[in-house]
């Protein structure tokens, strides 16, 4: 049973995530199943992963569009809108800060000790909050099998996006290969990449900033950490952005909380000021809005589709192993000391043992015994 939810509750709910969702997108995603699926029963575990995997579909950042598919379906265009907002608007607004101090005194405060605790802590969340959807996920052999090879493939550093799609369509070939006697009306090609074009960057106009940045929020596949490597290009090599101003862009991206996409504002602001700033925000998430509106009615009826279930059920298992990989990857940089890993014990425990509590305990935890642990 999925509950409807008014538009105060939606925006309350997506500021709280936005203000308190530190360690990225997988860390977001885990605390939105907490509160929409655990908590608040706004949407059953199917339906959530459903949305995960539809989400890993399309480009933009991953975490953000999930805030307003959800907003979308419990609130309608209202809700799409004021989720997707009130998930970004807190890490644009502490970003922005951030940058004027960084314009200003040419660097960005030490937040090391305090962030030293929460990554553990975050690898905790996402695991608790996976557990669920991995067993709904896992609904036979062939499954297990893709999830598996998935898993694998994304641990030896396989793009997502064939992991993503290569599962999908091996189980579309499976459902067909079972129910070739049958004729599916309910015919659906799946999305489609984009091919990845450069740009010529000719100035630093708000008008090429818009555009630059428009055009990555529409190709970019993956996470938001491939995002710097675009930069990189985009920016770097072209002179308007200097290194050392892109890697201090990725460390704000990192210790603030929300979408990792916020690196952007910083970015714009340096390179043009506030106007700069807005109007990079703008474009970079533009695209997010555009592409969960069209493709949210999509899911249920692939839901509805014998084959494109099994295309979405692969999808999903997919996503969940990517994400497993995601938590592998961070353990074995995060967790590199005793302090760590007693962080990362005690959150799981915590994570585990007591499911009602709200995850962002577990990170504001995780981030004061981290402080305490630097001072020893």
């Amino acid at each position: 049973m999925e509950h409807k939810a008014d538009l105060k509750n939606i925006a309350k709910l997506f500021l709280k995530l936005g203000i308190l969702g530190f360690g990225g997108p997988a860390a977001h995603i885990a605390m939105m199943q907490d509160e929409v699926v655990t908590k608040k029963k706004w949407l059953t575990e199917q339906h959530f992963l459903d949305l995960i995997g539809a989400t890993n579909l399309i480009p933009g950042p991953n975490s953000t569009e999930m805030a307003i598919h959800i907003g979308y379906e419990k609130g309608g265009w209202k809700g799409l809108i004021l989720a997707g907002l009130c998930f970004i608007l807190p890490a644009v607004f502490i970003t922005g800060i951030l940058a004027f101090l960084y314009k200003q005194y040419g660097q960005i405060p030490e937040v090391q000790p305090f962030i030293y605790g929460i990554k553990p802590a975050i690898i905790a969340i996402i695991l608790s909050a996976i557990f669920p959807l991995a067993k709904k996920s896992l609904k036979s052999t062939a499954l297990i099998i893709i999830g598996l090879l998935v898993l694998l493939g994304s641990l030896f550093s396989i793009n997502e996006i064939y992991l993503m799609f290569g599962a999908g369509f091996f189980a579309l070939f499976l459902a067909y290969l079972r129910n070739n006697k049958q004729n599916n009306s309910n015919r659906f090609l799946p999305l489609t990449l984009l091919k990845i074009t450069n740009t010529t960057i000719l100035s630093a106009t708000n008008a090429n900033l818009f555009w630059i940045f428009l055009k990555i929020g529409a190709i970019l596949y993956g996470s938001g950490y491939v995002l710097f490597a675009f930069l990189d290009t985009e920016l770097v090599s072209t002179g308007l952005l200097t290194r050392q101003q892109l890697i201090d862009a990725i460390a704000v991206g990192q210790f603030t909380p929300g979408p990792v996409f916020s690196s952007v504002t910083f970015i714009g602001y340096q390179i043009n000021g506030l106007t700069g700033a807005i109007v990079s925000t703008i474009a970079i998430f533009l695209p997010s809005f555009i592409f969960v509106a069209l493709l949210n009615p999509i899911v249920k009826k692939m839901r509805n589709s014998k084959l494109f279930s099994a295309f979405l059920d692969a999808v999903n298992v997919a996503s969940v192993a990517i994400i497993i990989a995601v938590c592998f990857d961070m353990g074995k940089d995060i967790i590199a000391d005793w302090r760590t890993i007693l962080i990362a014990v005690l959150s799981i425990i915590i994570a585990f043992g007591y499911k009602k509590l709200n995850s962002a305990f577990v990170v504001l935890g995780g981030s004061l015994i981290g402080y305490l642990l630097t001072l020893i």
